[in-house]
């Protein structure tokens, strides 16, 4: 399987290394991803609240404010068969849907195939976990686990490791600017 090919969901709570594990991801291995919160902001939340925000960056940057409306709005989106927003995603081109709070979302995804792998990304060590309004995925629902309650050197390496696991017969690309030391 090739990178192009892969399909993979990364999960965690709020700020714990999500978006940098999928640049990661991005960078050293050519996937390519759009954060859920992004992607949503555009195409789900503006919509349904017009001309609150001046733009999408607005929109994205203030869902720490709104995240259980957000929780809510996404939810709403996803119905009848739990998976739509993973479909939009994976049929925009991206093959990491980065962000998922839902677990009906994740269960409708899973149960569909969509998925080769469920990734949690953990900073518990560091920072706080996410309340429940707004984040029901539970570690313990993932494939794999990253750790990223060191530095990004940690981080790098431990998504390196992950990777090889995933693509065992491919090595990153580190001419496009190495994270190591």
């Amino acid at each position: 399987m090739s990178t192009s090919q892969l399909k993979l969901l990364v999960v965690g709570n709020a700020r714990h290394g999500k978006d940098a594990t999928c640049e990661i991801m991005q960078d050293r291995w050519g996937m390519k991803f759009i954060s859920s919160s992004m992607f949503c902001a555009e195409n789900v939340i503006l919509a349904a609240h017009p001309g609150r925000w001046e733009s999408v960056e607005e929109c994205y940057e203030d869902r720490v404010n709104h995240r259980a409306m957000w929780y809510d709005l996404i939810a709403a989106e996803n119905r009848p068969d739990g998976a739509t927003l993973v479909r939009r995603i994976y049929d925009a081109g991206y093959n990491i849907y980065c962000g998922m709070r839902n677990k009906r979302e994740l269960y409708a995804g899973k149960n569909l195939g969509l998925f080769d792998a469920i990734i949690w990304v953990d900073a518990s060590d560091r920072l706080p976990l996410e309340d429940k309004s707004s984040m029901t995925i539970e570690p313990w629902m993932a494939d794999y686990w990253i750790d990223n309650n060191g530095p990004e050197e940690e981080l790098v390496f431990n998504v390196d490791q992950l990777m090889q696991t995933l693509l065992p017969h491919q090595l990153p690309n580190i001419d496009k600017g190495s994270y190591l030391p």
